[in-house]
């Protein structure tokens, strides 16, 4: 059996496991983050056996277990309560990484991250001179395209498409995953460096490029960042406009992308999410990569600079 210590989005997991394939595909997801956070770690036991890869699983979440079902050789099953998840796979599942990945093995850690330790929310999230802000948008808005060019101009990374807000924070603070960013297939004629890149079709059937912010010099990141200002972005012809919007507007979008997990979960997360509210929430509507980049700078001007320290107290998730 091989142990191997994994930190997705800086909390301690110990991952257990008969294969080195399923390391590898560890790696991939989490090799290059630090441990941000102290605590008892979560624990995935994975079990490898021989056998053909699953079909796409299905997903159900039952009172305080979490199960991931393909077939009768390729499931898992968590204890949301105990923070603790098993799984069983076969050798050609794991051999394709990403889609072992996207199913089984961030699923279930990021679902039970998502119980205690963290709030996911459907946004962007950059740093700049004033502060973070969090770019929600449905899909097509541009946030991952607007989150690198915003990157490319000089502000620092923290997430693309995805962020994950931290409970009882004295300050609204947003965790991302710097460590890669997804755009679209024509990302190359706004960003000339992606010049050749070819877009390759993920395990939910979209087709992105995926790329690895340290392999470009320039480009700064951060895995959290204080959240000073709340922008939707909506991308289209017309005129440039940020406007601000109402507090009960700003929550109610924020609460219908939340994640439906159990009331007492979805009750922690609200409670979250209502403080993001409190934040300056604005519409912004714009068509240009460089009027969204000044529009979101603009957002931010009141705010009081800060970037959050790159590591916590030894409490921050408890015992």
């Amino acid at each position: 059996m091989y142990r191997r210590p994994v930190y997705p989005l800086g909390f301690p997991v110990d991952l257990i496991t008969n294969s080195t394939a399923v390391i590898d595909s560890a790696e991939d997801s989490w090799g290059s983050v630090e441990q941000q956070f102290e605590g008892r770690p979560l624990e995935l036991r994975v079990d490898v056996g021989p056998g053909p890869k699953g079909r796409e699983p299905s997903f159900r979440i039952e009172r305080h277990l979490l199960s991931i079902v393909s077939d009768r050789s390729n499931y898992a099953l968590a204890d949301l309560d105990e923070l603790f998840a098993c799984c069983v796979v076969t050798e050609e599942t794991v051999a394709d990484r990403a889609w072992f990945r996207w199913f089984y093995l961030d699923a279930i850690l990021l679902s039970m991250l998502a119980q205690r330790h963290t709030v996911p929310v459907h946004a962007g999230c950059v740093a700049g001179a004033g502060g973070g802000v969090l770019l929600f948008g449905s899909s097509g808005a541009g946030k991952s395209t607007l989150t690198w060019a915003c990157a490319r101009a000089g502000w620092t990374l923290v997430s693309d498409d995805a962020a994950w807000l931290l409970p009882g924070a004295s300050q609204p603070t947003a965790v991302g995953r710097p460590q890669q960013v997804r755009l679209r297939p024509d990302a190359p004629r706004h960003f000339p460096e992606l010049e050749g890149k070819q877009g390759q079709a993920r395990p939910n059937g979209k087709v992105a490029i995926e790329l690895r912010p340290r392999e470009f010099p320039s480009i700064r990141t951060a895995s959290r960042t204080a959240v000073n200002g709340v922008v939707f972005l909506d991308r289209g012809e017309g005129s440039a406009e940020l406007a601000p919007m109402e507090r009960d507007e700003a929550l109610a979008k924020m609460l219908r992308d939340c994640v439906p997990y159990r009331d007492e979960v979805h009750a922690r997360h609200a409670v979250t999410v209502a403080r993001l509210a409190d934040l300056p929430a604005w519409r912004m509507r714009y068509s240009g990569l460089d009027e969204g980049i000044a529009l979101v700078e603009q957002a931010l001007m009141p705010a009081t600079p800060r970037l959050v320290s790159a590591r916590w107290g030894a409490s921050a998730i408890g015992a």
